[in-house]
Parts: C-alpha cells; sequence; structure tokens
C-alpha cells in the first residue's frame, strides 16, 4: 500500500534550498552535479499527473538562458580581459555615449568561460524550480496556505482550474469549424472561436461567483483595529526583511547580516500570518500533514544549502573557479558529497506505483 503523498511544501523548501545552493557557486562541475540530483529526483518521485510533466519545460529554458548569455558575451563582449583569442570578429564603431560597449571584436576563451558559468548558475536555478513545480501539486500546496493568504489562494486556484478549460474550448471549436468547413486561422477565424470561447468563459464566471457567494466566500470575522495594524505591520516588515536578508546571502558584502535579518523576517512574516488568519472563517478538510518524511526532504535540502554556503566561505577557490588565468575547474570532494544529500528524497518519498490488475485479460484497452 502506497504512503500518503508528501507535503508539498517540504518539496518547495528541498528544491528552493538546491537553488540557494547553486546561487553559492559558479562550479560547472558542482552546477551539474545539482542538476542531476534534481533530475534524479523528479524521475524518481514524480507522479502521474498532467502538471508533473513541466519539468522538461523548465529544462529547455534553461538552455535557451545559458544559449542567450553565451551569444550576448560574443556580441557585446565582456568585462573580462583575456588572452587567449579564438575568433576575431568584425567590430563595429560606435558613438562616444556608447562607451564601455561594443559590437563584435575579439572572442576569448575567458569571455566564454565566464559567460558559461554565469548562465549555467541560472540555468541551474531555473531546474531546480522547474522540480519543484514537477513534484509538488500545485493545489494542494495552495490548499495548506495560511488563512490569511486564503483569498489570494482561490484566485490562483480558479485560474489554474480555467486555463485548460480555456484550451479546451478553442480546441473544440476550431475542430467543430474544420468539420464545417469553415477557416479556424486567420483573423477571422480567430473572431470566429474567440467570441464564443470568451462567452463561454463568462457564463463559468457567474456561475463560480453565484457558488462562492452561496458558500459564504468572502466573509471575515471582526478584529480589533490594534490586530490588523499589527498583523499588516508585521506581515510587510516581515517581508521587506526576506527581501534584505536574501540580497544579503547572494552578495559577498552582505554575508554578515544576511543571514538574521533573512530569519527575523521570516519570523515576523509568519506571526503576522498567523494573526492574519484569525479573519478567515474557513475550516479545511483533510488538510496536508507535515510528517517525519516532509522534515527529512525539507532538511536534506537544508543541509544541501547550509554545507554549500559553508564551502563558498572556506574555500572559494575551489566553488569559484578562476578565468583569469583560465583553468580548469575541479570537483570539491566534500562539496560534492554534500549536494549528493539531496538525493534523500528519492529513498524516502519515491511514486507510488500504479496497481497491476489481478487477471491481466481483465484490462479494459486504453
Amino acid at each position: 500500500m502506497a504512503g500518503a503523498p508528501l507535503h508539498p511544501g517540504a518539496w518547495w523548501l528541498w528544491s528552493l534550498s538546491l537553488g540557494t545552493a547553486a546561487t553559492r557557486t559558479t562550479n560547472p562541475l558542482l552546477l551539474t552535479l545539482l542538476i542531476a540530483t534534481s533530475a534524479y529526483v523528479v524521475a524518481t518521485c514524480r507522479p502521474d499527473a498532467p502538471w508533473a510533466r513541466s519539468y522538461t519545460a523548465f529544462v529547455k529554458l534553461a538552455l535557451a538562458v545559458l544559449l542567450i548569455r553565451l551569444v550576448f558575451a560574443v556580441a557585446l563582449g565582456s568585462p573580462v580581459p583575456g588572452t587567449h583569442v579564438i575568433v576575431n570578429l568584425p567590430e563595429l564603431p560606435l558613438p562616444p555615449w556608447a562607451q564601455g560597449i561594443r559590437l563584435g571584436g575579439k572572442v576569448t576563451a575567458e569571455t566564454l568561460a565566464f559567460a558559461l558559468y554565469d548562465g549555467l548558475r541560472l540555468g541551474t536555478l531555473l531546474i531546480c524550480v522547474g522540480a519543484a513545480n514537477s513534484l509538488a501539486n500545485p493545489a494542494r500546496l495552495l490548499k495548506s496556505l495560511p488563512g490569511a493568504l486564503y483569498e489570494m489562494g482561490v484566485a490562483v486556484v480558479v485560474a489554474l482550474t480555467y486555463a485548460p478549460h480555456l484550451i479546451a474550448d478553442v480546441q473544440r471549436l476550431r475542430a467543430a469549424r474544420r468539420l464545417r468547413g469553415r477557416p479556424d486561422t486567420g483573423i477571422r477565424g480567430l473572431l470566429h472561436v474567440g467570441l464564443p470561447v470568451l462567452e463561454g468563459a463568462l457564463e463559468r464566471s457567474v456561475a463560480l461567483a453565484a457558488a462562492m457567494d452561496a458558500r459564504g466566500y468572502g466573509r471575515t470575522a471582526d478584529v480589533p483595529p490594534r490586530v490588523r495594524r499589527t498583523t499588516t505591520a508585521l506581515t510587510l516588515g516581515g517581508l521587506l526583511g526576506v527581501c534584505a536578508g536574501t540580497y544579503g546571502l547572494l552578495t559577498a558584502e552582505g554575508g554578515t547580516y544576511g543571514l538574521p535579518v533573512l530569519l527575523c523576517g521570516v519570523v515576523a512574516a509568519l506571526a503576522g500570518l498567523r494573526l492574519g488568519g484569525r479573519r478567515s472563517l474557513r475550516t479545511r478538510y483533510r488538510p496536508d500533514r507535515w510528517d517525519a518524511r516532509a522534515w527529512l526532504v525539507a532538511g536534506s535540502g537544508a543541509a544541501v544549502a547550509a554545507l554549500l554556503a559553508l564551502a563558498a566561505t572556506r574555500d572559494p577557490a575551489a566553488l569559484h573557479p578562476g578565468v583569469v588565468p583560465l583553468v580548469a575547474p575541479t570537483l570539491p570532494l566534500w562539496p560534492a558529497a554534500a549536494v549528493l544529500l539531496g538525493l534523500l528524497p528519492a529513498f524516502i518519498s519515491p511514486a507510488p506505483r500504479n496497481p497491476t490488475p489481478l487477471n491481466p485479460a481483465l484490462k479494459e484497452p486504453s
């Protein structure tokens, strides 16, 4: 018997922790190891659902970002000096007000290496976010939001639910027009297809609004003005603290204050959301439980981020290979072992297998 599905928040914490680890290094070997770790976990733990097929799209997006970064480095140059010239492109003269920018010129190996490392880091971050989208059920994640974010969660759920309906309506109407021998492309076909789709969407919106009003959506409890002001101050102050702390962690100058400010911001924001939840009169049906597996999954990702941040402080040369002079990157052993801790979810929360029928002959053909 398959276990209960993992809390979606644990998957997001695991993925964002891997993305945080990716921001602490430009070593292509470590970044490739992070990508391989996320890919193995996705292949092992991804459920068989339509929303779980977005990982490939994020991988393609990461490849596009890497390619664009390399093209910009070749066409616009780079501030990194280099001596190993690969090709010398014709350089276009620019006016004096465009000093510091060049089009064409020398393309060096140092420039390409710097662009490759930088683009690969951003691509790894995108792939980690794609892993979270493939592993965490968006509807269950929004159901787990605190009461203060209930209205926003419902709006997102409605948008996620209606988007597939709109696509299905467009395909159905285009197929009907083709069967009748009428055009379904161009401006005329778009108008004849778009108007019925918008009309059906408006009818569904009115019906949904009536159903939500009948079920008491939007009704809130009365809370004292002092509690509302405290909630607003804690929430806004906490979010500002999270932004400032995150910026500090991503920069070398803010390494001393980044983590304390981030933790204070998280605590203040959680307190504000807790107080804001008092206005909600709703209850949860079968809420997702944060069990030991969720702690292990989130903890494994947090351990990878913490150990990579520690390695970046103690041995920055290993995590940031130099490009001037150009040296071959090496794989540091204990940071690589720290990245492998991210494989823990593949062993404690694999995807449930489809049950095999007792008599295969009774299975209906698909």
